[in-house]
């Protein structure tokens, strides 16, 4: 099995985004047995945002004879998403959604004629569907209508619309309140959460 973690925080393996998504992978591993697991780690941290070649290709009827700009990234991104058997999304909720890193990713492999086709009925996605789990990390409260979330359901559609229907979000809250203990306890939650899903 391919798995394949996309993870943007800007602390990188120190982000409580990426720690609760590496516990969803360790209770998910338990759970294979002697599977052969591969984990392909991509920080979406350094990833360009797609440029003017790549936006003329989305305008044109079809792909250009030689790819140019952030193409060929956009490929490579996509293959890499169509070879993985399951797929981790790691993300801090920034300003009520998603990091500008993860946005960059999703522009780069939602493409039309390549994971979705256009049509009279609207958009149908390509890609095979999978188990997809999404990590986040808030700063604050979210659940219990503490602050706008237009990151779940940003994420949910924006998967939808390349095929991609198995999504589970698990969350982390309250990782920059001053009180340890209330820090301490939300990710009790968390991890109580993922075990919960994985038993």
């Amino acid at each position: 099995m391919n798995i394949l973690r996309i993870h943007s925080s800007a602390r990188g393996t120190e982000a409580a985004s990426y720690q609760l998504s590496q516990l969803i992978v360790d209770q998910w591993l338990s759970q294979l047995g002697d599977t052969a697991v591969a984990i392909d780690d991509l920080h979406a941290d350094s990833l360009p945002h797609p440029d003017a070649p790549y936006s003329a290709a989305l305008r044109g009827g079809e792909d250009p004879a030689e790819a140019d700009g952030s193409l060929p990234l956009s490929d490579q991104l996509i293959s890499q998403l169509r070879a993985a058997d399951a797929l981790i999304l790691a993300a801090p909720m920034h300003n009520f959604t998603v990091p500008s890193a993860l946005k960059a990713w999703i522009d780069h492999v939602v493409r039309i004629r390549h994971t979705f086709v256009a049509t009279a009925e609207g958009k149908v996605g390509t890609l095979s569907d999978r188990p997809v789990y999404v990590a986040i990390s808030t700063g604050g409260r979210l659940r219990g209508g503490r602050q706008p979330d237009f990151m779940t359901p940003y994420l949910k559609a924006v998967l939808e619309v390349i095929g991609l229907h198995q999504v589970q979000f698990f969350y982390v809250e309250s990782t920059a309140m001053p009180d340890p203990q209330l820090r301490q306890a939300a990710w009790q939650q968390a991890v109580a959460e993922v075990k919960a899903h994985f038993a």
